[in-house]
């Protein structure tokens, strides 16, 4: 009985990691360059005795998160600093806790004229420096490459990085990620300026799931009840 509980148990606790993620995609549904995330799960073998007689007790354990890199659409805003992506590159932003990977695209120029996305994380070049705008420019045209020109005359050109192994990314808050593994040039994407990416979050899809984790959450319930009667029974019957 202390196996199917065990067993169980390890279930409910991967279902429960899973339906936290699954909201949190649901909750950024309409967030700029968001990207959606499953659960890996992974399957635990132990020996229940000796030999091949003893058995294995198999367990279910919610190893880690993973991104769903794939594009989302870009819609068109005509904002002079709203840039989307076309391809598998991702911006890069320097935050208080180290550079940062991110699609969602939506800069404005600061008091130093740096620019920076919504939490005042400046975006990097190619070469990792914080872009900065001439003072009293007019008009910024951004290129498909990110040559950034200001009035007419190119001064930067905005860094657009990849990772070679989509694993690699963790998701750390919104919508950045943090790269285990230096992060390179991304080959064939392109900027769009006065563009910004959705989220690639399906609602409907996720609202299934959510229903579907739900229920099996509700059986595993179920049986750690039914177990949970059946060792009383068992105490009461042996203690008569």
């Amino acid at each position: 009985m202390d196996n199917a509980i065990y067993a169980t148990l390890s279930r409910q606790a991967g279902l429960l990691r899973e339906m936290r993620v699954v909201a949190n995609n649901v909750a950024n549904a309409d967030t700029t360059g968001f990207r959606r995330e499953g659960v890996i799960f992974a399957e635990h073998m132990s020996a229940l005795g000796p030999g091949p007689e003893g058995g294995t007790l198999s367990m279910g354990h919610a190893r880690g998160r993973i991104a769903d890199l794939r594009q989302a659409a870009l819609a068109k805003t005509g904002g002079q600093y709203d840039l989307g992506l076309e391809g598998d590159g991702f911006f890069m932003v320097a935050t208080p806790d180290g550079n940062r990977l991110t699609r969602a695209g939506a800069f404005q120029p600061n008091a130093d004229g740096q620019l920076v996305n919504g939490d005042g994380n400046r975006l990097l070049d190619d070469g990792l420096a914080p872009i900065t705008l001439p003072p009293g420019v007019r008009s910024v045209a951004i290129g498909p490459d990110g040559t950034v020109s200001a009035d007419g005359e190119p001064v930067a050109r905005i860094g657009v990085f990849a990772v070679e192994d989509p694993a690699a990314l963790q998701h750390r808050r919104g919508t950045l990620f943090e790269a285990s593994t230096a992060p390179v040039p991304a080959e064939g994407t392109r900027l769009r300026q006065g563009f910004l990416e959705a989220s690639n979050v399906d609602p409907v899809f996720e609202v299934s799931r959510m229903v579907e984790v739900q229920r099996n959450y509700e059986l595993g319930q179920s049986l750690l009840d039914r177990e949970d009667e059946r060792i009383r029974a068992a105490i009461t019957t042996l203690t008569r």
